[in-house]
């Protein structure tokens, strides 16, 4: 320990332990619990005792809660666990109401659950729980005693502490722990309702993530007894975790699939889907939810819809598992279990038709142009019509599914309601930018084969209907309407633009015109966004004249003119911040009207930049200066030093565009990212000159004085005078006299380093209470 931390301690310890002592603040306490944690997990938990026996007499006092807050309980039951002082905290864990004591208390009887039984002699203990030191059996007895409990938060704290070890803890003994307490886990299945379901599923999936215990065939039907017991909702999140794991049983994946299939297929059955379209659940794993078990309420019925729609959005991009296409129902009704695959894979066969049947069934649903003939789906309406939630969680899941193939009558379908949506004035911002980016999904995965350049031909004809549609969301009066439009575009472009249908569509539409006005957009939001559209559109060649005669007999600027206007006019930072990323990508891909006057066009995005207020800009005009020093020198990366000729000509073009300037005023900016995209910068530039490079001799060097007597006014914070011109000769004399590396080092480190250190905690805590005198707190 720090002697000066060693000094402060006692002094520390006597305010923390006096009730009648304002206490420090949060912040302060749960740092200072961080550095004791790290203190003892380093071995020093003995030496702190000998060196601090007061800490022992402070750890017992702050247990009583009417001393002090929870916070400092909490403080106090973690670094008890340090000294194995279980005992008290057990009344914490039997409900104490404050998480953080009972995080903490769980978290110490793991910690010496841990310290009992691993070590040296970790490869002796007994599997019997009965044969463990006195103090692990008697927290195994308070667990069962927990877990036998009828009352719920004490089977909850019982099933968190479990979780807790089995999730960080990975010694032998935690296959004597599971084999003592699984059967009790087990019969928490046999209650009704099922006490604390969230806390027996986080247990089951951690138990099963465990190498140690995977291999148990009792946790593998608790599994399967837990999904068949808990409701759809509650089991939701236990069937997602098991198909995510690497090693399951085949007969459980099945089950699990079908936990997460059945509201989608509640919906199809609901809504009288056309015969012959092909099930979700063929066979057994369709009878867990008849048509008539509805969800009793609205949020109910949305909360299982939202949260399966989630589940197996995460499911659908995993690779397919390489086995026959067996029908789901008869693996489960063999109850063969098949080989594990190698990793977390979908299930498989993965029933896109179905799913995509499901998902447009519930968007019509929601936007009330479904017309169900029974009961359940008239209940449905009722309770999913205008749910801006479900609409979401939908569109998102939609697009996911834009990745496998469907049934060319489904994709019809699947870009009828994704236009429904776009069309209709009823949906929501949020909605119409969920319906923007599934559309789009659906648009690029739609396009012709490599080789062609076009959209398939249905896709050509929705895209005719899209553009007119955008047309009118970006007049509309919602700025996010009009940003998500944006951004749409902005996309599309990017992917399609060098295909001749969509340009033909947009060249005809007068979506590239609205586009352009919308740079002098009242909301900042959607300047950014139009910037980054006619960036694009731009890259292109597709921002034709306009075709308004008002406006065609005034001379119209160039996008790189308006783009720079916009740099040097915009009073906020969104739209200047979008301009530098166009014109760093202008720069890298060879934008056409920067390649006729490259180093004219960096001089005057470098001189804007300079001297912009927001440190997002001037950090994009240093990435474009790095991508016109490599267009120069090569690319970043352990390569060759330029050769003397390429680097006087490039050192000769830095100066001329004043890069040097910028880069040295940045070095010494007052925002740690300008300073560090310099020194990277400046470092990068260094390497290419190798020493041999345009080398002096001894005494016939460069003079450099004017400049680094700028440079050190700079530093001092005196950015006033420019450094004129420069030569080449004497850039690399400075650059190759600046330690560079050590100034690297130094911006690496946090602004706070010092200010953080256990050492100013200590002065923090003892300065609130006067302990300290005046100057010796830290102001920070």
């Amino acid at each position: 320990m720090d002697p000066e931390c060693a000094r402060l301690l006692p002094a520390l310890c006597d305010v923390l332990a006096d009730p009648r002592q304002p206490v420090a603040d949060d912040t302060c306490l749960e740092k200072l619990l961080d550095w004791f944690k790290a203190v003892t997990e380093a071995g020093s938990s003995l030496l702190l005792l000998q060196d601090h026996p007061c800490l022992v007499e402070l750890l017992f006092h702050v247990l009583k809660p009417q001393d002090l807050s929870s916070r400092i309980l909490s403080f106090a039951l973690r670094l008890a666990g340090i000294f194995a002082a279980q005992e008290n905290c057990f009344q914490y864990l039997q409900g104490d109401p404050s998480l953080f004591v009972a995080s903490a208390a769980g978290q110490l009887l793991v910690r010496v659950l841990d310290l009992a039984l691993c070590g040296p002699a970790e490869g002796h203990i007994s599997l019997q729980a009965w044969d463990w030191p006195a103090c692990a059996r008697k927290i195994v007895c308070h667990l069962e005693d927990c877990l036998r409990s009828e009352a719920t938060p004490r089977v909850t704290q019982a099933l968190h502490v479990l979780t807790t070890a089995f999730g960080h803890c990975h010694g032998l003994w935690t296959q004597g722990l599971w084999v003592q307490l699984s059967p009790l886990v087990a019969r928490l299945l046999e209650k009704d309702p099922v006490p604390a379901p969230h806390a027996l599923v986080d247990l089951l999936l951690s138990v099963a993530r465990s190498s140690m215990l995977s291999s148990d065939p009792g946790l593998w039907e608790t599994a399967a007894q837990t999904l068949s017991r808990l409701s759809p909702t509650q089991a939701g999140p236990l069937a997602a975790g098991i198909l995510k794991l690497q090693d399951c049983p085949q007969a459980l994946r099945i089950q699990a699939f079908g936990v997460l299939l059945q509201p989608l297929a509640f919906v199809l059955e609901a809504t009288a889907q056309a015969p012959g379209m092909p099930g979700l659940l063929e066979g057994a794993a369709g009878d867990l939810m008849a048509v008539d078990t509805l969800p009793p309420s609205k949020s109910a019925c949305v909360g299982l819809l939202c949260s399966a729609l989630a589940h197996l959005e995460l499911l659908q991009p995993l690779v397919g598992v390489a086995r026959p296409a067996s029908a789901l129902a008869a693996g489960l009704a063999a109850g063969t279990d098949a080989p594990a695959p190698p990793q977390p894979q979908r299930p498989s066969p993965w029933p896109q038709a179905p799913l995509l049947a499901a998902v447009v069934a519930i968007l019509r649903l929601c936007n009330g142009s479904a017309a169900p003939n029974s009961e359940a789906g008239g209940r449905l309406c009722a309770m999913l019509g205008g749910c801006v939630r479900v609409q979401r969680a939908a569109l998102d899941f939609l697009g996911v599914l834009s990745q496998g193939l469907g049934p060319q009558e489904l994709v019809t379908q699947v870009f009828a309601i994704l236009l429904e949506y776009l069309v209709s004035p009823d949906s929501s911002p949020t909605v119409l930018k969920k319906a923007f980016q599934a559309t789009l999904r659906w648009l690029l995965s739609s396009a012709a084969p490599p080789g062609c350049c076009d959209l398939e031909p249905y896709a050509q004809l929705v895209l005719g209907e899209l553009l007119s549609v955008l047309r009118k969301r970006l007049c509309s009066p919602c700025w996010e309407v009009r940003d998500s439009g944006l951004e749409f575009l902005t996309q599309m472009t990017r992917h399609q633009g060098g295909q001749a249908g969509f340009r033909q569509a947009l060249l005809a539409s007068e979506v590239p015109e609205l586009t352009r006005q919308l740079l002098q957009d009242p909301e900042s939001y959607v300047r950014a966004s139009a910037v980054a559209a006619v960036g694009q559109l731009s890259s292109w060649g597709l921002l034709a004249a306009p075709s308004s005669p008002e406006h065609a007999a005034t001379p119209q600027k160039t996008p790189l003119e308006e783009l720079l206007l916009v740099l040097t006019t915009d009073s906020e930072g969104f739209p200047r911040r979008a301009v530098m990323r166009v014109f760093t990508e202008w720069l890298r891909d060879g934008y056409a009207d920067v390649a006729e006057d490259p180093e004219r066009f960096v001089a005057r995005v470098l001189q804007a930049a300079s001297g912009d207020l927001d440190w997002e800009v001037r950090v994009q005009g240093l990435e474009l200066a790095l991508a016109f020093l490599e267009q120069l020198l090569g690319p970043c990366g352990p390569s060759a030093a330029a050769p003397p000729g390429t680097l006087a000509q490039a050192l000769q073009a830095l100066c001329r565009v004043q890069l040097f300037e910028f880069a040295f005023r940045s070095l010494f900016d007052c925002d740690r990212p300008v300073a560090q995209k310099s020194c990277d910068l400046l470092l990068f530039l260094r390497a290419k000159a190798t020493p041999s490079s345009n080398s002096q001799e001894a005494g016939d060097g460069p003079d450099v004085t004017s400049v680094e007597a700028a440079l050190r006014r700079w530093q001092a914070g005196e950015q006033g005078q420019p450094l004129g011109e420069l030569a080449p000769e004497a850039v690399l004399a400075v650059l190759r006299s600046m330690d560079l590396e050590a100034l690297q080092d130094t911006l690496a480190e946090s602004s706070d380093h010092v200010e953080r250190s256990p050492q100013s905690l200590l002065q923090d805590m003892l300065a609130t209470v006067g302990v300290l005198g005046d100057n010796e707190a830290d102001c920070y």
